[in-house]
């Protein structure tokens, strides 16, 4: 079963809005939030825009040095150590979270590697599906207090995930998660993390909605950031992502869009009100998108990225292969 709310509900925005426009008039003083990546890329803009609109927004890093330089300058925001691929690291970043007393309205899970060398995190899980995937599921529950705690006092909490189109390459092969027995292929690992990340967000809006915390799923757009420096220059013409210049190639139409366009999805899904009553829902082009069909184009989320059945199945898989549960 999909949900019926995996459907448009005309937002008014578009793909071409940019994360400014998308929380224009929004005013998130007294809030908080944890972006994840939120130091490059769309979590970058991500930040940004919520520090912008009022946040304080948390940005965990595993390059200190590296985030310093990119937040610099921007008021309200912080910077904390993480390691997503290290179980350790998110548990200690979340007890100090937790333990500060903090409300968190907003966790962007933001951060991702994309179509890398196989490779694996210290337990020999795939590490795509380990980082996209099993660190942000780590993360999330070991922030469910202080996710809680916004739900019940600041008006609500919702978890944002960013997936991808990528999405649509591959379903989760419970059978063979890990490439044991299969011939790893980057792009299935890639479409199976960002499968899972949207099946995530089915499954953690039913076992939030009643507490006020709901869970979406995006696809940004198609922008060239680092996550496409495992790319070779032959991959990236395959994908006409630049013109005859050498340029990004920019037509928000085709999907293609600046950092600032690519970051819209993602804020409006931590902060529209269009979206209050709503969650468990898969969004592109700030809106909800539709279910993926022959009439849709490469628009919309795939049956196997939104059917309950397969969001409860990754959850039970996920709890043992992180050894997490929720209270």
């Amino acid at each position: 079963m999909i949900s019926p709310d995996q459907t448009p509900i005309g937002s008014g925005f578009g793909p071409a809005t940019t994360a400014a426009e998308a929380v224009h008039g929004i005013d998130l003083r007294g809030r908080v939030a944890v972006v994840t990546g939120g130091y490059s890329g769309i979590g970058l803009e991500t930040t940004r825009a919520l520090a912008e609109a009022g946040a304080t927004v948390i940005v965990p890093a595993r390059d200190r040095a590296r985030a310093a330089a990119a937040l610099a300058g921007l008021d309200r925001v912080e910077m904390e150590a993480l390691d997503l691929t290290d179980a350790a690291s998110v548990a200690a970043f979340a007890r100090r979270f937790c333990g500060s007393g903090r409300l968190l309205s907003m966790l962007v899970n933001s951060a991702g590697i994309m179509a890398t060398p196989l490779h694996r995190d210290a337990d020999g899980r795939e590490g795509q599906f380990a980082t996209n995937h099993l660190g942000h599921f780590r993360l999330t529950l070991a922030l469910w207090p202080a996710l809680l705690a916004a739900g019940r006092e600041a008006g609500g909490a919702r978890v944002v995930s960013v997936s991808s189109r990528g999405h649509q390459i591959a379903g989760v092969d419970f059978d063979d998660l890990d490439f044991e027995r299969r011939p790893y292929d980057k792009w299935i690992a890639y479409g199976q993390s960002k499968t899972a990340n949207a099946l995530f967000t089915v499954a953690l809006d039913r076992r939030g909605r009643n507490h006020g915390v709901r869970a979406f799923s995006l696809h940004p757009g198609q922008i060239l950031t680092e996550l496409s420096r495992h790319l070779s220059a032959e991959e990236i013409a395959g994908f006409d992502a630049l013109d005859a210049e050498g340029r990004p190639r920019i037509d928000p139409s085709r999907g293609m869009k600046t950092v600032a366009q690519g970051a819209a999805t993602s804020v409006w899904c931590a902060t529209s009100p269009r979206l209050d009553g709503l969650g468990g829902v898969y969004c592109e082009d700030c809106d909800v998108a539709p279910v993926y069909s022959a009439a849709t184009g490469r628009r919309g989320v795939h049956p196997w990225a939104a059917e309950d059945a397969l969001a409860e199945r990754l959850w039970r898989v996920s709890e043992a292969l992180a050894g997490a549960s929720l209270p």
